[in-house]
């Protein structure tokens, strides 16, 4: 049998086919490269800041710096043992403030965002999360501070601990808005309670994703200075006392970033290096942590 001819309309449209495909691989291409040059710009900043860091913060780290004091302007070495313990004190202390209002707050608007109160505290959350740091800095001063009469690390920790609470209620919620209905009914016909259902099944199933949002607002926190300076206030000294004035990290880098003396812009540069790290050991903790718990240990 002869094959079928094909006619001129018929090559016609295999050509416009052809032209057709040949564009959406091209468009295709195209558009890939973008978001690949896109994805490479938005890592390049956080690459840039890692690399200066490592560049000039790298000489200054040694044992000293992990377990002296700060020494007097004018003598070489000394440390921040006294802001690092300080940092983890007053985030350690935000945490345990911060986290189980704002996971509450946030079970609460996704199993009752109909309700009125729910949407009031929505809306003060979406503004709280946009409020500068120093505007509570001053507010805590003015409400902590002013009528105790002396700064101290409870207050510091209580003004970190407020700026978590918006943060960590709308990622709360928005992760418990993803766990499917299903569950929900299920537990319900079982014969669970609705508060059981909401803290044993719901809260258990979105809590990878309710981590993932307490790691981001402690990485907030964790690099604040200008609540720090109006409640902690910064001290030269070791102290671990929660009503007195308290060092940290970021105070100790602000201090001695701004000087005049050389000494101490280079351990101000190791402070920002080792505050980063303190953050990504965190997030990896975590993140080894939440994947061992639910993800059952396995890829």
């Amino acid at each position: 049998m002869n094959a079928p001819r094909t006619t001129g309309s018929q090559r016609a449209a295999i050509e416009r086919t052809g032209r057709t495909l040949g564009r959406r691989r091209l468009t295709n291409s195209i558009m890939l490269g973008v978001m690949y040059v896109a994805a490479g710009l938005a890592t390049l900043p956080l690459v840039f800041i890692l690399v200066h860091l490592v560049r000039e913060g790298a000489s200054a780290l040694d044992a000293n710096f992990f377990t002296k004091m700060p020494r007097p302007v004018g003598e070489a070495g000394g440390g921040m043992a006294n802001a690092i313990a300080g940092t983890l004190v007053l985030v350690g202390t935000a945490a345990a403030i911060g986290l189980p209002l704002g996971i509450g707050a946030g079970l609460y608007l996704a199993e009752q965002g109909s309700r009125r109160l729910a949407s009031t505290v929505r809306f003060l959350s979406d503004i709280l999360n946009g409020l500068p740091s120093i505007v509570m800095g001053i507010f805590a001063w003015q409400v902590l501070v002013r009528p105790v009469g002396h700064f101290s690390a409870l207050a510091g920790g209580i003004a970190l601990g407020v700026m978590m609470i918006p943060l960590v209620t709308r990622t709360t919620e928005e992760m418990i808005r993803l766990v499917p209905a299903s569950l929900r009914e299920a537990a319900l016909a079982l014969g669970y309670a609705r508060w059981r259902t909401s803290l044993s099944i719901v809260l258990r199933t979105a809590m990878p994703g309710i981590v993932t949002g307490a790691l981001v607002a402690v990485a907030r926190i964790a690099g604040e200075t200008a609540p720090l300076i109006f409640t902690a206030f910064g001290n030269q000294f070791w102290s671990l006392s929660l009503d007195q004035p308290m060092s940290a990290l970021p105070l100790q880098i602000y201090a001695y970033a701004t000087s005049p003396f050389e000494e101490w812009h280079r351990l101000a540069w190791a402070g920002a290096l080792v505050l980063l790290a303190l953050v990504l050991i965190i997030s990896l903790v975590a993140r080894f942590v939440t994947r061992s718990r639910f993800g059952g240990g396995h890829d």
